[in-house]
């Protein structure tokens, strides 16, 4: 399949993909906020520079996009079907990525907690309160 659009405006298209802050990022702030938690966001420090910090309960969230970070079995994580060995490549480099940065929290002695896109835009309420009671369980030393 042939990409209908010319390959400088896919290239512009692709470059205006957020890469932090993102709606899911937000909204799952927002409740957490709301839920009384504080916490930093896209602390550079830490690798992989964790979307939210929750410093307190030495914890940290990655909200993953599903196309970007492979959300295995889902919808949102289609594969293109032009250049297709550089997608697959770029993928693969992502996710492996992700493994070497949640390693290196993991030593570090941070609790590492990924949520995924779709399941804040399933619902956001109970991503967040999956997440409170990640935290709980960190705060009471279950």
């Amino acid at each position: 399949m042939v990409d209908r659009l010319s390959k400088a405006r896919r290239s512009w298209n692709m470059s205006r993909i957020k890469g932090r802050d993102t709606a899911p990022e937000r909204k799952l702030r927002s409740l957490l906020h709301k839920a009384g938690y504080r916490f930093r966001i896209h602390r550079t420090t830490l690798p992989g520079k964790p979307d939210i910090v929750l410093r307190k309960y030495r914890t940290v969230v990655f909200v993953h996009g599903c196309f970007w970070h492979r959300h295995e079995d889902c919808p949102n994580a289609a594969n293109p079907k032009t250049n297709a060995a550089f997608w697959q490549e770029k993928f693969r480099n992502t996710v492996e990525r992700d493994r070497r940065n949640s390693a290196v929290l993991a030593d570090l002695g941070w609790r590492i907690v990924v949520v995924w896109e779709c399941e804040i835009e399933r619902d956001a309420a109970k991503v967040a309160g999956r997440v409170g009671q990640i935290l709980t369980g960190v705060e009471h030393g279950v």
